[in-house]
């Protein structure tokens, strides 16, 4: 049986126009009412479970919301936590 013939591959060397360095802006502290906000987003969202769990059937509103009361307790609080992480 005839033997293949051997294909010769080039070497691959990136373009060196892409490999030009990027200066990026350095960021500053963030702001002291992100800071406030985000801290504010998690305790209100506790606060609004507590009241659930101790007065929710008294309060008009958390009676109405029923079991979405969970849902908005829990909604306040983690969008305080996903606010910590572009805090710098």
């Amino acid at each position: 049986m005839p033997k293949s013939k051997v294909r010769k591959k080039a070497v691959y060397t990136a373009p060196a126009d892409r490999r030009t360095p990027v200066k990026v802006k350095a960021a500053g502290p963030s702001h002291p009412i992100y800071i406030a906000v985000m801290l504010a987003m998690m305790l209100l969202g506790l606060a609004w479970l507590v009241v659930n769990y101790i007065a929710g059937d008294k309060v008009p509103v958390m009676k109405d919301l029923g079991s979405w009361n969970f849902g908005i307790g829990f909604a306040l609080m983690i969008s305080g936590l996903l606010m910590t992480m572009r805090w710098r």
